[in-house]
């Protein structure tokens, strides 16, 4: 491996590293911080909503700010940003001040996400991108594993604010080592930046995840009913409007491919029913079976260790069965986890049920990314990486949401993992469109490619 690639994998990884470890500890520190700031439960949920309408609604235009000024700088620029925004929150002296740098925070997130995507489909070719997608899902993974024992490490000990410290070295480290490394100049684009189809597809996005985030808390309401129109309304503005322009913001050779379409859809609907499940789960273990949240926590590592275990399984899957019956059997694990916990009482069913979970998320995560990013050009490689992004935000919101409407006041755990299982189910349906191991289907040659070489999947 060349230098030059070494170091993208290694920011790539912390990219993402980063991202994953500030979800998971806030969670942790979320008790804490209210009580230090004396805020509402309302204002602390904020501090995630916050972040999440940012992310979710500048991810796509920040992939195509990354096509067209370089994924490089916007991964600068939005690492410091991240690490800036994140030391602010620990000097915050309000909730206030939290929540609106949570929402600068998730700006320079989307700035962030794509980037790491981006850069590594600069950097490898199309048939070398396995092994260091497989190695970014890996330590996504571990981060998530990690995230709760350290952020309560650290809440216990120096305070919720050393949470938000956590990211600020490596952060501004990546950070300026991104900005004075020479990376590869951009392609000269053209075409215009697409400012209106970028603000109807933010306006879309925030939108549905400001409701599905609410869902769970407050149900349905005048709000959330008049935010889901509005989202619907934008959202066919947003179609109408790329069909009919010049210079969409998302190209047609990304959203044209059926793979790309199939893949992100798998990506969905695996989040969500993973989510969901989670969130079922929860209340499952504690409530019915009488389980506390530590034996709880110790229950559910095999679903990180087999996440982990799984991204480079699902390299080696990937080329030598292809990316369908990868996918679509990745699926079928995920949807059998649900519905093993959904029957499990015992800590080896539990276990069981977590482990198939982890395996089956990992390895869809790792092969539908695969799909989406090696099949993108390299001059749209950034909205490829965005629409990724977005779909992993938009999974889990809708996951949740969903298993809060079927659990219902009385608790309805069975049904509620069933049409889970099913959600999974249907997502290993979408998979069978994605393409087989002919070399000509898999690997078309693109403008920009470093090899032109058919490879096996």
């Amino acid at each position: 491996m060349s230098h030059r690639r070494a170091w993208t994998l290694a920011s790539s990884v912390a990219g993402a590293v980063i991202v994953a470890l500030d979800g998971t500890v806030l969670t942790v520190a979320q008790p804490t911080l209210q009580h230090g700031l004396g805020a509402t439960f309302a204002q602390v949920q904020w501090t995630s909503t916050g972040y999440l309408i940012a992310v979710a609604g500048l991810l796509v235009f920040s992939g195509r700010l990354g096509d067209r000024y370089g994924h490089q700088r916007l991964f600068a620029i939005g690492m410091l940003g991240f690490g800036a925004a994140s030391a602010g929150i620990g000097l915050a002296p309000g909730i206030g001040w939290v929540i609106g740098l949570r929402v600068v925070q998730g700006v320079f997130g989307a700035l962030l996400q794509p980037a790491t995507l981006g850069m590594l489909r600069a950097a490898y070719p199309p048939d070398r991108l396995r092994m260091p997608i497989a190695v970014r899902t890996g330590a996504i993974g571990l981060a998530a594993a990690a995230g709760p024992v350290l952020g309560g490490a650290l809440v216990a000990g120096p305070g919720w604010r050393a949470v938000f410290f956590l990211n600020v070295v490596p952060a501004l480290v990546f950070g300026l080592l991104a900005l004075t490394m020479r990376g590869p100049r951009p392609q000269p684009s053209p075409a215009r930046l697409d400012v209106p189809g970028a603000m109807l597809l933010a306006v879309t996005l925030a939108c549905l995840v400001h409701v599905l985030a609410g869902l769970p808390d407050h149900g349905w309401t005048a709000v959330s009913g008049a935010g889901l129109v509005l989202a619907v309304l934008s959202g066919a503005a947003f179609v109408r409007h790329e069909r009919r322009t010049t210079s969409p913001l998302v190209p047609a050779d990304v959203v044209g491919s059926t793979a790309v379409r199939s893949a992100l859809g798998m990506l969905v609907a695996a989040s969500a029913a993973l989510h969901g499940a989670l969130f079922v789960a929860t209340f499952l273990l504690q409530d019915t079976l009488g389980y506390d949240p530590l034996h709880m926590a110790l229950l559910g590592l095999p679903l990180a260790a087999l996440m982990i275990l799984a991204a480079p399984g699902s390299a080696l899957l990937l080329h030598r069965i292809g990316a369908r019956s990868t996918t679509v059997t990745a699926m079928t694990v995920l949807s059998a986890g649900i519905l093993v916990l959904g029957r499990g009482s015992g800590a080896v069913a539990l276990c069981s049920g977590f482990a198939l979970l982890g395996a089956g998320f990992g390895t869809v995560m790792v092969a539908a990314t695969h799909v989406v990013v090696r099949r993108a050009a390299v001059g749209s490689a950034g909205v490829a990486g965005g629409l990724q992004q977005t779909a992993l935000n938009v999974g889990p919101a809708l996951g949740v949401a969903l298993a809060t409407t079927l659990l219902g006041p009385g608790q309805r755990y069975g049904p509620a993992l069933w049409v889970l299982a099913l959600v999974a189910g249907v997502g290993a349906v979408a998979g069978r469109a994605l393409p087989k191991r002919s070399a000509q289907t898999i690997n078309p040659r693109r403008e920009g490619d470093q090899v032109e070489v058919p490879a096996r999947r």
